[in-house]
C-alpha cells in the first residue's frame, strides 16, 4: 500500500497533491507522457518536482525534466510476431500521421516522389485495422519534427520493420550509451529523407537487416518485462 492512487486528489490543486500524499505517508511518482511535457515551461512543470521521483520515456525528454529518471515505454512483445520486409521490386513505404503538420507528411510525400516505391498514408483507421497495414509495410517513416520516436515506431520495430524518423543527436548518443546498444532507426530530416530512403528502397537485404536489428532493439529496450523491473528499481529507492 506504499503506492496508492486517491482519485479524490484530482479535486485538489496540483501543487497540494504531493504534500498531501506525504502527509498521509504515501510515496509518489510523476510519470510523464510526451504530451505532458513537450513545449511546457519550467513553471508549468514545477508541480512534478514535489513528487518522490519523476520519470520520462526518453533521454530527449530530459530537455524539459532534467532531473527525471529515464524509463522507456514498454510493450507486450508476445502480441508482435515479426513480419520481415518483402523482396518486392517496389517496396511499400508506410506513414501514419496523427497530425500531418506535426509529422511532416508533406515532406514525406515529396521525398518518396521519384523513388521506385509506393507510399501508403494510414489515417483515420481503428488501431487493429491500421496494425494490419503496418504488417504489410516494407519501410516505415515516422516523423520529421519531434526529435525522438514514440509508440508507433516501437510497434513497427517490434514487427521487424526498418523505421526512418528524426532523432536528436544528443538523445541518440545517451540512449546508446545507457543501453550499450546501437539504435537501429534511420535518422532523417525533411531535407535528407529522400537520400536516407534510397538504400532501403534499393536493397531488400538491407531492409531485412534493419528490420531484424529493430526487433532486437525493442526486445532489449522496450520489452514490458524489462520496463517493469526498471520501475520497481525506482520505487524501491523512494
Amino acid at each position: 500500500d506504499a503506492f496508492h492512487v486517491t482519485f479524490g486528489l484530482t479535486l485538489v490543486p496540483q501543487a497540494l497533491q504531493y504534500p498531501l500524499l506525504r502527509l498521509f505517508g504515501k510515496k509518489s511518482v510523476m510519470h510523464y507522457l510526451g504530451s505532458d511535457i513537450r513545449g511546457k515551461t519550467p513553471e508549468q512543470l514545477a508541480a512534478g518536482k514535489k513528487a518522490g521521483a519523476e520519470i520520462v520515456g526518453s533521454f530527449d525528454a530530459l530537455r524539459w525534466v532534467p532531473e527525471a529518471e529515464v524509463i522507456p515505454p514498454g510493450i507486450d512483445l508476445s502480441r508482435f510476431a515479426p513480419t520481415p520486409p518483402s523482396d518486392r521490386a517496389r517496396p511499400a513505404i508506410l506513414h501514419a500521421p496523427s497530425s500531418r503538420r506535426r509529422k511532416g507528411t508533406a515532406h514525406v510525400i515529396a521525398a518518396v516522389e521519384g523513388l521506385d516505391a509506393d507510399l501508403e498514408i494510414v489515417e483515420g483507421l481503428h488501431h487493429d485495422e491500421a496494425f494490419e497495414r503496418y504488417r504489410n509495410a516494407d519501410i516505415v517513416v515516422d516523423q520529421l519534427n519531434a526529435g525522438w520516436y514514440g509508440l508507433f515506431a516501437i510497434e513497427c520495430m517490434a514487427l521487424g520493420k526498418p523505421v526512418v524518423t528524426f532523432l536528436h543527436a544528443e538523445a541518440l548518443r545517451r540512449t546508446e550509451q545507457a543501453f550499450d546498444t546501437t539504435v537501429p532507426l534511420v535518422s532523417a530530416t525533411a531535407e535528407t529523407l529522400r537520400e536516407q530512403l534510397r538504400p532501403l528502397v534499393a536493397d531488400a537485404a538491407e531492409r531485412r537487416r534493419r528490420g531484424e536489428a529493430s526487433r532486437a532493439y525493442v526486445e532489449l529496450v522496450h520489452d514490458q518485462e524489462r520496463i517493469t523491473d526498471r520501475l520497481l528499481d525506482v520505487y524501491a529507492r523512494l
